[in-house]
């Protein structure tokens, strides 16, 4: 060992033996930061301070030689490399750059030339063989990873020895790190809507590490990917640490047992709970703590605790309390302040009892933020403008355009607002205002992916949305819309309540497996006064069904409800929109990624549209969700003009006609053109009829004609309207 080490190492040691035992975890945690075997080292010698004064000589002869072993180790194998630069290859994989280092290895991109496929590789480094616990360290992150299935968790291939160097394989993933994310973000905070979409990604995954017996212990930005299609990836459970019997968070899965001692801290110092800094033992609260410091962060721009040194970092995360988010970030509720406070308790008794328990208050947050998204989108007046331009013509054709912000509008904002709430207290509390007469009605609940395959999302989302769209048409029959339904995709267990929330008399609910080619969909009709299933039906298909099946749900559902149908009606149950399967899985994932209402995400749809275009040319809804699509851009983003986006929209839902007159979701397109863009206010109110009468149940199209009626200044005829459309959307 050279002088300075062994310097070093007894300067850290007579440190460490001036404070009481309590502070020494900090101490170490901080000036060992970054070098493990320099704080096993310490706390090696640190174990002996009982047995003699002198501790510092004898143990640091037997650390000597077992530091020249190492760094022994190290020059032969940079000798090795250096003597053969071509070496590039580790057992059948080809290296091909170095993606990043870390305490336990370095990460390669490679390439697996057997599944002519991009792979990542995590080499051990060859010092470090010698090293037990290293090598059973290493293997236990392998084998952690391995044992979790989830797409949000990094997904491991292989575990191997290849000449003495220890790897693990695992896919290789394109984007960026959370840490790079936030700090390419102004002020180095992410939108809300996006924090949440990316928090909730991590606790699913979380939850279903802690499900088996496996906590990550070291939860910080670095160690979180963003994959370009917005997956989250949770990296390195190469500090995961199986939880012990009985500690929340356990069940009968488990893995060998840990290799971390109580006493020993490990984390990193900014992201760690307080059980961690006190070197105590940990349990799957400690992940809740750290992902309430990783949500604190993303909002505020900073960590809630924070010191000028890792010590000092460590003092505030024992000591300190957060400063209140909504002094960063006024957007923020009081429920999700409420939230990360919790999380954030430094008794972890104090802290959500579980993940799973934070996962469903992180999804009601993400929920509300999408509704009132939603809301916005709906309500709001043109912002410039730019988004509601005075046509040249608009004098030549007598149209009077409204002002943009008159206190006639903002009154009627008003009257709307009251009214529709009115109207949903009606609905709730059985009002005959709201009676709809010998109407049954109905709610069709999101489909549960059952593949636990996120991948396959855009399939039950999809599947639920035609099935709404198909009963919408029925005269007989009130079905709520698909914004209502999804408010309940996360949490389905009541259903009794749920109906009383939607004011149904019955629910669908499903659920889609998909088991490579074949799917398996159960479907269930439920009496919402009891809670008891009127019909239900496992349909067995292939993906090349999946048109037809649908369709059958739907009218299974209208036959058991007793609903006498018109030879129109029921020709519309039976209407398939393409024969082409590959198509219509194009035009479900565009739905999927346009319903999540941002500007990258619309423009991920528009792409899948397309492909479903170029795969049926004469697929006229694919069309028309086109159309949809870029009319909301400019509300959406800030990027795309409504000069550029609604001429496109316009194109697209005119073409949409052309090849089906009967779609409604095409006319509603061109009201809001006719009336936001044109201002050929008399050809808008013509498509909003004309969407009524094809759809007269289409909530869109109520909501749409209100707000055409509340810019004509007719505002008796808006209230209704609103309120026609609350009643639908609830």
């Amino acid at each position: 060992m050279k002088p300075e080490r062994l310097q070093q190492i007894e300067a850290i040691v007579h440190g460490a033996r001036q404070l009481a035992p309590g502070d020494r975890a900090a101490f170490l945690a901080e000036v060992c930061v970054g070098d493990e075997d320099l704080c096993r080292e310490v706390e090696a010698l640190l174990a002996y301070d009982k047995r003699a004064k002198d501790i510092i000589e004898r143990p640091a002869m037997d650390l000597a030689a077992r530091q020249i072993r190492d760094e022994s180790l190290a020059e032969a194998s940079t000798a090795v490399i250096a003597a053969a630069p071509n070496l590039s290859r580790i057992g059948p994989y080809e290296l091909q750059s170095l993606l990043g280092k870390g305490g336990m290895g370095e990460v390669h991109l490679a390439f697996d030339h057997r599944l002519q496929r991009q792979i990542a590789i995590k080499l051990l480094p060859p010092q470090f063989t010698t090293d037990a616990q290293r090598v059973r360290r290493f293997t236990q992150e392998a084998r952690a990873a391995s044992a979790l299935n989830h797409p949000n968790i990094l997904t491991v291939h292989e575990i191997g020895e290849s000449e003495g160097t220890h790897y693990i394989v695992t896919e290789y993933i394109e984007g960026e790190t959370l840490r790079q994310h936030i700090s390419r973000a102004p002020h180095q905070q992410m939108g809300l809507s996006e924090t949440m979409v990316v928090v909730t990604q991590m606790a699913e995954a979380l939850a279903t590490a802690h499900a088996a017996g496996i906590i990550h212990r070291d939860l910080k930005p670095e160690n979180l990917m963003l994959r370009k299609d917005g997956y989250v990836k949770i990296l390195d459970f190469g500090l995961a640490k199986l939880v012990e019997p009985n500690a929340p968070g356990a069940d009968a899965q488990r893995l060998p047992p840990s290799l971390t001692e109580s006493g020993v801290v490990m984390g990193t110092p900014r992201y760690m709970s307080p059980e961690q800094a006190r070197g105590e033992k940990v349990d799957a609260r400690t992940d809740i703590f750290s992902l309430g410091v990783i949500l604190y962060e993303m909002i505020a721009g900073h960590a809630p605790f924070v010191g000028a040194t890792a010590s000092e970092t460590i003092a505030a995360i024992l000591r300190d309390e957060p400063q209140p988010l909504t002094a960063s970030a006024p957007e923020v509720s009081a429920q999700l302040e409420r939230i990360i406070k919790q999380a954030l308790r430094k008794d972890r008794a104090e802290r959500q009892p579980s993940v799973q328990a934070l996962l469903t208050d992180l999804q009601q947050v993400k929920k509300r933020l999408e509704s009132d998204a939603e809301t916005t989108r709906e309500l709001m007046p043109a912002p410039s403008d730019e988004l509601l331009p005075v046509h040249p013509e608009a004098e030549t054709k007598g149209l009077k355009p409204a002002p943009r912000l008159s206190m006639a509008v903002v009154g009627l904002m008003v009257l709307l607002l009251v009214a529709t709430g009115l109207g949903a207290y009606f609905l709730w509390t059985g009002n005959p205002l709201l009676v709809t007469g010998n109407k049954k009605s109905l709610a069709v609940l999101p489909f549960i992916n059952a593949s636990q395959d996120a991948n396959a999302e855009y399939l039950s989302d999809g599947i639920t949305e035609s099935v709404i769209n198909n009963l919408s048409q029925l005269a007989g029959l009130k079905v709520m819309s698909r914004n209502s339904a999804f408010r309940f995709k996360s949490n389905q267990r009541d259903t009794h309540n749920i109906a009383a929330q939607l004011g149904v008399e019955a629910l669908v609910t499903g659920d889609i497996k998909q088991l490579g080619d074949k799917l398996i969909i159960n479907v269930r009709l439920i009496d919402a006064s009891d809670d008891s299933q009127i019909w239900g039906n496992q349909y067995v298909k292939t993906s090349a069904d999946i048109l037809v099946t649908q369709n059958e749900i739907a009218q299974a559902v209208a036959q058991n409800l007793r609903l006498k149908l018109t030879n129109s009606e029921q020709q519309q149950l039976d209407k398939r929109y393409t024969q082409n399967v590959q198509a219509y899985e194009f035009y479900l994932r565009g739905r999927y990624h346009y319903f999540k209402i941002t500007e990258p995400e619309i423009r991920q749809g528009i792409k899948f549209y397309q492909q479903a275009i170029d795969a049926d040319p004469s697929y006229a809804l694919a069309y028309a969700g086109m159309a949809d699509a870029y009319r909301t851009l400019p509300i959406a983003g800030s990027t795309v003009s409504s000069k550029e986006a609604f001429p496109q929209a316009k194109a697209a839902a005119k073409k949409a006609l052309e090849l089906d007159g009967q779609l409604a979701e095409a006319h509603i397109v061109l009201g809001w053109a006719g009336f936001l863009f044109d201002w050929d206010w008399r050809a808008a109110e013509k498509e909003f009829k004309r969407a009524l009468e094809l759809s007269p149940n289409n909530s869109d199209a109520h909501r749409g004609y209100a707000h055409f009626l509340s810019n004509s200044g007719r505002h008796d005829e808006a209230i209704t309207e609103g309120r026609r459309a609350r009643e639908l959307s609830n």
